[in-house]
């Protein structure tokens, strides 16, 4: 028999000065057995970072051609594609083929490793951003993790205050692309 997945709750404030874009989102995110905290929550942190009115999770990890997170205009097509984690420089490249934007937030220990070999694969898609969170920031959002969460997440400047699970986060995403 299948494990299910796990459902979480999460009522996310947004405060983006940098696009001014703010907003309250109460969202759920199923969370694969396969699925750490730290991925679930850097899902999280990815809603945050680009949260707009249309964008919604993919499917997770049993869906290899859905993204982690996408944007979708009134036609279905897809806008903006967010991948989080080390995907395979096939994948990004058919996102690249798929969707107006691509973004990428690489987080683990081996972030720096994976983009030195995807580099020369993913360098000439000029609609592609990639990211790096740092190894203590995943930890740190990981610990946050809870069946119920209310998060507060202002962005100014690039650099994002989270707040959540009775501690304050200053992250700080290195610009890999």
């Amino acid at each position: 028999m299948a494990l299910r997945s796990t459902v979480y709750r999460a009522e996310l404030g947004v405060a983006d000065i940098d696009r001014a874009y703010y907003a309250e989102h109460s969202l759920t995110l199923a969370r694969h057995p396969s699925e750490t905290d730290e991925r679930m929550m850097v899902r999280l942190l990815a809603f945050a970072l680009f949260a707009a009115e249309r964008l919604e999770f993919g499917r997770g990890l049993s869906s290899e051609d859905e993204a982690d997170l996408w944007e979708r205009d009134l036609t279905g097509a897809v806008t903006h594609w967010i991948d989080v984690g080390l995907p395979d420089p096939r994948d990004v490249r058919r996102a690249c083929s798929k969707a107006a934007r691509v973004s990428v937030l690489a987080y683990g220990r081996t972030a720096s490793m994976w983009w030195d070999k995807a580099t020369g694969d993913l360098q000439r898609f000029d609609h592609l951003e990639v990211w790096q969170l740092s190894v203590d920031d995943g930890a740190a959002l990981a610990a946050q993790a809870a069946k119920t969460m209310e998060v507060r997440c202002t962005i100014q400047e690039g650099v994002l205050y989270w707040s959540g699970g009775g501690s304050d986060l200053q992250i700080q995403l290195q610009r890999l692309k």
